[in-house]
């Protein structure tokens, strides 16, 4: 065991951040704006969103691939400050498309895909690189209060609502115009709200931020 000054702990500590967010909001996008250098893991069609934007790529199509690029980040020896996993969902689809090639049983399906997504994302949050991750957005109508919720959405509802658990930063990337000029916006959400949910661990962002990566973990980190 090793007992270390907390704040030190902290200042070395890397970040881990999941958007999500209704389909053309510009996940992809937002990855531009990460600070460092970046290797995208693409699982969707998407990368012409990042043309004229210097990063590498990792184009998977099963978990084993993104298992593969996970041994090859956690071995070091990279120059990558972020890795950007595009998208959570899309990956969690692929899986369970595989596993129900493989059983007739759906609930064994979603049971094997939870075991197999969840314990991909806790690899990830553990790598020594700062991680970005998007996913796609559904609403769903809330139980107690009969409202439509904004949510991260996966294949099966246990994985919806177990994965936000295991990152410190859970942002909703809100699309709007401007009252005035009628021009797009895109803000990140930090903090819940009674029809969608978002997360800041750090206490330091406003309910919106603007949709710039960059910027906000300048924030975080006190800069």
């Amino acid at each position: 065991m090793k007992i270390v000054n907390l704040q030190e702990r902290l200042q070395e500590a890397t970040l881990n951040i999941v958007v999500y967010g209704q389909a053309g909001a510009g996940k992809t996008s937002l990855i531009k704006t990460l600070p460092g250098r970046v290797l995208v893991v693409s699982a969707e069609a998407g990368l012409l969103s990042l043309r004229g934007f210097d990063a590498d790529v990792a184009e998977v199509a099963t978990v084993d691939d993104l298992r593969a690029v996970h041994g090859v980040l956690a071995k070091g020896g990279h120059n990558y400050d972020w890795v950007a996993v595009d998208s959570l969902s899309e990956i969690a689809e692929l899986v369970l498309a595989a596993e129900k090639a493989k059983t007739p049983d759906p609930r064994k399906a979603y049971g094997t895909l939870v075991d197999q997504m969840m314990a991909v994302c806790r690899a990830f949050r553990e790598l020594p690189i700062n991680v970005y991750m998007s996913a796609k957005a559904e609403r769903v109508k809330d139980e107690g209060t009969g409202r439509l919720m904004e949510v991260l959405s996966m294949p099966g509802a246990k994985l919806s609502n177990q994965i936000p658990y295991l990152f410190d930063e859970i942002f909703r990337l809100a699309v709007g115009k401007d009252r005035d000029s009628g021009e797009i916006i895109r803000m990140l959400q930090t903090a819940p709200e009674p029809t969608s949910d978002a997360k800041d661990r750090s206490g330091r962002l406003e309910q919106y931020e603007p949709a710039d990566l960059g910027a906000v973990v300048s924030k975080i980190k006190g800069e």
